[in-house]
């Protein structure tokens, strides 16, 4: 059985930890496309951390690589700015410039849906939650025991992400992309980029005692998962590795389509 990986600060304390849960959805899916990952002490600073999740859809090949590599995209960005930016215009940056390799690495089809999640310690012992996502990949906050999400899902079906598809000239089917692609923005996704944006939803919160964990997963779980549901199911587990299976087999259970990845952050008081 996999263990939650723990985060731990110099003066033993644990800052917080981390479980992850997998799984094709053989039911219905003859391939794994997700991919995700983690880093603890971010950027070599203990007690940070940077959480990705990437949902890829006509191949596997985008999402590997931002599993791979969309880390150092952001750790680069940050450097480059010296601090001179936000750290929100920062994040827009890596996600422009990761769609920007994707395009030069991989070719037109393949793309990946992306949530992010960046935790830094900007002032001891405040922490900062800098979100980032494009498509329907979603990020959840728990905070006093209820469900805040902190991305925003680009679909078809939304009016204002439907509106910038038409009047960019392209066309909405079954709420669907040019009648291909059910989410709006992506990375990748080079041969529709004209309309397939890569420009995230961004958001900042100022974490704070009553925020117990994040909930970082992909749309194999939202579609048969309400926010509240999912927070309600494992605010009561501690260990986060366990309330990342407890919510993957929600999803099976409820017979979601989708390969599915779940990750939550137990967070603890500094």
């Amino acid at each position: 059985m996999r263990e939650a990986s723990v985060c731990t600060l110099p003066n033993g304390k644990v800052a917080y930890r981390v479980g992850v849960s997998e799984d094709r959805n053989k039911r219905c899916r003859r391939v794994m496309e997700d991919a995700h990952t983690f880093q603890l002490d971010f950027n070599g600073v203990p007690g940070q951390g940077f959480f990705g999740l990437f949902d890829g859809h006509g191949g596997k090949s985008a999402a590997e690589w931002c599993g791979e590599h969309f880390h150092e995209t952001l750790e680069s960005c940050l450097a480059e700015s010296l601090g001179a930016k936000p750290v929100v215009e920062i994040l827009e940056s890596a996600f422009l410039q990761a769609d920007g390799k994707l395009a030069e690495n991989k070719g037109g089809h393949s793309g990946c849906t992306v949530a992010t999640a960046l935790m830094l310690l900007e002032s001891k012992p405040d922490r900062k939650l800098y979100t980032a996502n494009v498509g329907d990949a979603r990020t959840v906050l728990c905070r006093d025991g209820k469900a805040v999400r902190l991305s925003y899902d680009h679909k078809g079906s939304d009016p204002q992400e439907s509106q910038r598809i038409t009047d960019k000239g392209g066309y909405m089917m079954g709420n669907r992309v040019n009648g291909m692609l059910a989410v709006t923005r992506a990375l990748g996704d080079t041969a529709m980029k004209e309309f397939v944006i890569g420009n995230p939803y961004t958001c900042e919160t100022e974490l704070c005692p009553s925020d117990s964990f994040l909930i970082v997963a992909c749309d194999g779980l939202w579609d048969v998962c309400e926010d509240q549901v999912a927070v309600d199911l494992v605010k009561d587990v501690s260990d986060p590795q366990r309330a990342s299976e407890i919510l993957l087999q929600y999803a099976l259970n409820n017979f979601s389509s989708d390969n599915l990845t779940v990750m939550v952050v137990r967070l603890e008081q500094l």
